[in-house]
């Protein structure tokens, strides 16, 4: 089988995507999250294509060699959504499964519950669903850390968080990824660090990367990231209400397709909010796995165990 990762490009709904592809059989459809690209799934790729399987990761709006659009509604889920559907019909496959990490994974649920006769089957990683909140985040956020920082509202007024972390790239990766790893040991307290503060107030630099990334790897998402800066990325996060209001008409949906669910045992996002307790609720057919001496990068940190679970679960659908 052969194993070589072929570059592509494809435009679908008025954006241009870049995409990483490997092997050949059915679909498997790759989303990535903050602050990533479609490298995060580079030990993924070439171990579903020896399983038999086409695996195509993207760079993600805003990401790599994708398209960044101005408009910060167009990073919304169901534009994101419409997009990966879009792409999969464009390769010639018209049913695929959904695999997402981070952001991505919300991308991935919400591909699964708008498309459930594309979407055979779907994973997530880190992010789990719940179902539709009750109500919009960010004033629920506001109250919360009312006296202290949060990053989700720190990122929400375009330009400030940008000109911040982007004039030190390299401190903002390796603090982000640190703080989150299995080292990071369940990320940071900003309960003491003031609302108007900045991300590197709230981030002590661990001045090391985590043991999950290599020199080599770090400095490839370094030049990404000087390269295309960190506006469409954040955009994610400013769509958070947006999200919540263009999900009104499939509320009450359920994911009944096969779905895994997977996560580190040392990453406290998860468990943040009730998601991950309200899952089995929305997801009838569901798998989780905790994976061991594993932070919130999953796929990137076990690696092997990432790929032994996904192989699994592809195997066990129905071709």
């Amino acid at each position: 089988m052969n194993t070589e990762l072929t570059h592509s490009y494809l435009e679908v709904n008025g954006l241009r995507y870049h995409l990483v592809s490997c092997g050949e059989g059915p679909l498997v459809l790759f989303t990535h999250g903050f602050p990533e690209s479609w490298y995060s799934w580079r030990n993924q790729l070439p171990a579903l294509a020896k399983a038999g399987y086409r695996a195509v990761a993207v760079d993600m709006p805003g990401y790599g060699n994708t398209d960044k659009p101005e408009a910060v509604e167009r990073y919304n889920q169901v534009a994101i959504s419409d997009d990966m559907a879009a792409i999969a019909e464009a390769l010639g496959y018209p049913r695929f499964v959904s695999v997402g990490h981070d952001w991505g994974a919300p991308t991935a649920w919400h591909t699964a519950l708008r498309f459930p006769d594309r979407v055979r089957a779907v994973v997530g990683m880190s992010i789990p669903y719940g179902g539709r909140a009750p109500g919009p985040s960010i004033e629920g956020f506001k109250r919360l850390f009312n006296d202290c920082f949060f990053y989700m509202l720190y990122f929400q007024k375009p330009g400030v968080a940008e000109k911040e972390l982007e004039a030190d790239i390299p401190r903002f990766l390796r603090s982000f990824w640190w703080s989150s790893s299995v080292e990071g040991k369940g990320g940071f307290d900003t309960s003491k660090v003031a609302p108007d503060k900045g991300l590197f107030d709230a981030m002590p630099d661990p001045e090391q990367l985590p043991a999950f990334i290599e020199q080599a790897e770090a400095d490839f998402y370094q030049q990404e990231f000087e390269r295309n800066g960190l506006r469409g990325p954040l955009n994610y996060y400013r769509n958070l209400d947006r999200n919540w209001e263009l999900s009104e008409s499939y509320k009450d949906a359920t994911v009944t397709q096969p779905s895994m669910f997977l996560y580190g045992d040392c990453d406290p996002i998860p468990f943040v909010g009730g998601d991950f307790k309200r899952m089995h609720k929305n997801f009838p057919d569901l798998q989780t796995h905790v994976i061991e001496n594993c932070g919130h990068w999953t796929q990137q940190e076990q690696p092997e165990v990432v790929n032994q679970h996904l192989i699994k679960f592809l195997n066990q659908l129905e071709q």
